[in-house]
């Protein structure tokens, strides 16, 4: 490796000097980089070396743009299988994000440095800390993967170390977003109590599974008669439906999980199955009845996957209002009365619901489970996020009572 000094003159007579390395890379080809300064040229020359003698050197040339690369990534995570929805939002995050800031540059130009202005970028262009996060999660991951075609050789969205301190930035932002509350995050059991009076027609056992067994929109969506065992009084989540309505696995390996039901879910249940709309495949089984397309327990009209917004507009949102579980929109009708809307607009509430209601005493009219026991009933990949978002409502002991008993031992 060397490093010489060109020098020559411009066609209008101007004196120009650059600095040239001069060097072999990994795979035995010549390389050339030019620079304006000799600090620059020395500095390239000692990381180059480095870089060739471990084998991870990649020249520019030999490089690609992140937009490029991230196409790259893109196929890669399609060939894996991953879900539509997933790779629709892979896409978002490239096209809305990446792409605008820092598609075009090459990946061997990249320094933490410049991932570090990414991020203020974002920052400034108005984008919340947790979109911040998950943009440079997935720049890490389109250089790991350009990394592994060998279009770059260091990965430096690992290197920085905001992204060693995860921990404290999402405690910062769960500061931010504030504990969910009864009564503004989660229905209150008065108001849960007034819902299921207010519940009717073919809204009625979709929304009384959703109160009582916190299954996400998804699972409630792509649940089939064939996971629900009403003689044992369980249900079993084996899969749900995306957002496209196309039929997959759950979330996680611990969204496949069994849910007891109470006895009016049950007694519901019995008799919706009656009435269940049915796509018939025009088949029967062994026994000669007819086989049914989907299966679903909670199908739209046709026997399809029903909607998410169907539910909410013309199931969730009616019955709240029937109920009186409602919030003054500031509007007025035509005969100048408030025009009032429901309270709580989506389907996460009930399972925020199901959460308090698995949590709470039963002297207040819960279940008093453990917390191990409210993370399997809800799914939850690891026990650490059912405590961030349901830790402050599990009871506390009688402190005042502990502190006495604790002072006596102590001083007698």
């Amino acid at each position: 490796m060397s490093i010489r000094k060109r020098t020559w003159t411009t066609s209008k007579g101007e004196a120009k000097t650059s600095w040239v390395v001069d060097y072999v890379d990994g795979k035995g080809t010549r390389r050339l980089k030019t620079f304006a300064k000799k600090k620059e040229a020395d500095q390239f020359a000692a990381t180059a070396k480095v870089e060739v003698r471990e084998g991870v050197h990649v020249a520019d040339s030999a490089s690609a743009t992140v937009t490029k690369a991230a196409e790259g990534w893109l196929t890669h995570c399609a060939d894996k299988g991953l879900e539509r929805g997933t790779l629709v939002q892979y896409r978002q995050l490239k096209a809305l994000h990446v792409d605008p800031y820092i598609g075009a540059e090459k990946l061997t130009s990249l320094t933490v440095a410049r991932i570090r202005s990414f991020e203020t970028d974002l920052r400034e262009a108005g984008r919340s800390a947790s979109m911040i996060r998950k943009v440079l999660v997935a720049l890490s991951s389109i250089l790991a993967d350009a990394q592994e075609s060998g279009l770059v050789g260091r990965n430096v969205a690992r290197d920085m170390k905001a992204r060693r301190s995860k921990g404290g930035e999402r405690r910062q932002e769960r500061r931010h977003r504030g504990r969910l509350t009864v009564g503004a995050d989660i229905p209150a059991p008065e108001e849960i109590k007034a819902i299921v009076g207010a519940l009717a027609g073919r809204w009625r056992p979709l929304l009384l599974t959703a109160i009582f067994t916190g299954l996400r929109a998804s699972e409630l969506r792509g649940l089939r008669w064939v996971d629900v065992d009403l003689d044992r009084r369980s249900v079993h989540v084996r899969q749900r439906a995306d957002r496209f309505n196309e039929i997959g696995p759950p979330k996680s390996e611990a969204g496949e999980r069994e849910v007891p039901l109470p006895p009016i879910v049950v007694n519901t249940l019995r008799e919706w199955k009656l009435v269940c709309p049915r796509r018939d495949t025009g088949k029967v089984d062994v026994a000669g009845e007819p086989i049914t397309a989907l299966d679903l327990v909670f199908p739209n009209l046709r026997g399809n996957v029903e909607a998410v917004g169907n539910i909410v507009r013309r199931g969730l949102q009616p019955a709240q209002v029937k109920a009186g579980v409602t919030i003054d929109t500031g509007k007025v009708n035509d005969k100048g009365e408030p025009i009032l809307a429901a309270k709580y607009p989506g389907l996460h509430a009930l399972r925020h619901f199901y959460a308090s209601w698995c949590i709470n005493r039963p002297a207040d009219g819960g279940l008093g489970l453990p917390i191990k026991v409210v993370q399997e009933r809800l799914g939850h990949s690891s026990i650490i996020l059912t405590s961030d978002r349901y830790g402050h409502l599990f009871p506390r002991g009688d402190d005042e009572a502990e502190m006495a008993a604790a002072e006596r031992s102590l001083l007698s």
